[in-house]
């Protein structure tokens, strides 16, 4: 197959970062020395916030660190040798929250980026300001450039950030919805509907997907971008054997009503051809025994090897989500 100089990757957190990784090895492996050129990632925003003054964009700053070679890779989140002095004198003032960790070096990209924020620059903006420090291999694009958090809503109807949900409880509230306020009018930021119209694939990454690629697709026009671009469009399934990967994605496929399995999820996004944003799904070899219900629903399944255990898996695994359709 001819390699594709258009990628568009959709993604976020910690198995977004090692796919992103994957698919700019795979590209460097097929010749492409341009990677930045070929490869556009567009970026969940929604699980973004405002603390002690500052704005986080959590999935922004893993993928861009990942990238940049900086980040955390044991905790997968963060960067690498960071120190916590500012976030233990925060927390002896009672600001931010005593189970949300800011590190040193992670705050400076805050800082930093609320600065431009408060300047005037768009989110847009402000990432493509951040990805001048380092040479990424890639063009990094926010999904929208408007505020959307995610908010939970609880079965007793109290509503939380999605941060403090995950982090402080660790999903351990069960949770009724997810809700993006503000969502519905939000548009696509600046460059993302043009870049999958354009694409030769595009590419939906393993994260979670009701928290990080559901919100991508939430935004208006985003949806309807991936049905009509002429790119194959390719989801990797998060996942394996039965169970979530990382985190706890399970309790939120359950809050929207998906059970947690390979074809549950594919059928969750889709067929292209009935509506959905699919044209092929992979899957685990642990799960093989789903091909045949994916293929019922219009979209093609391919079994490979799915875990990404170090650099050289991840980027095998992009290179069959790049090889899965003929583009």
């Amino acid at each position: 197959m001819t390699a594709p100089a258009r990628v568009v990757v959709l993604a976020g957190g910690v198995g977004g970062s090692k796919f992103v990784l994957g698919v700019r090895d795979a590209l460097r492996a097929r010749g492409i020395a341009d990677t930045t050129a070929a490869l556009t990632v567009v970026v969940n925003t929604g699980d973004d916030l405002w603390l002690s003054g500052v704005r986080l964009q959590p999935d922004v700053d893993s993928i861009t660190y990942a990238l940049a070679g900086v980040n955390n890779s044991e905790q997968g989140w963060g960067r690498a040798g960071d120190t916590e002095r500012v976030n233990e004198e925060l927390q002896q003032w009672g600001a931010g929250w005593p189970w949300f960790t800011l590190g040193d070096l992670d705050l400076g990209t805050h800082l930093a980026r609320t600065g431009w924020l408060r300047a005037g620059l768009t989110p847009t903006q402000v990432l493509e300001r951040m990805s001048v420090r380092w040479q990424l291999g890639a063009r990094l694009l926010p999904m929208t450039d408007a505020e959307v958090d995610t908010i939970v809503e609880l079965n007793d109807a109290s509503r939380m950030h999605f941060q403090e949900w995950w982090t402080r409880h660790r999903a351990g509230l069960a949770p009724a919805r997810f809700d993006n306020p503000g969502i519905d009018q939000s548009a696509p930021a600046p460059g993302v509907e043009a870049a999958i119209t354009e694409a030769d694939i595009v590419l939906l990454a393993p994260s979670n997907p009701v928290v990080s690629i559901g919100p991508i697709l939430a935004v208006p026009g985003m949806s309807e971008a991936l049905r009509q671009t002429s790119a194959a469009v390719v989801g990797v399934s998060p996942i394996i054997g039965g169970r979530v990967v990382r985190g706890m994605a399970d309790v939120c496929l359950g809050a929207i009503g998906v059970q947690t399995s390979a074809a549950a999820v594919a059928a969750h996004y889709g067929s292209r051809a009935d509506g959905g944003v699919l044209d092929a799904w992979l899957i685990g070899e642990e799960d093989s025994a789903e091909s045949a219900a994916i293929d019922d629903t219009g979209i093609r399944s391919v079994v490979v090897p799915l875990w990404m255990k170090d650099a050289a898996s991840s980027a095998a695994l992009a290179e069959a989500a790049l090889s899965a359709v003929s583009i």
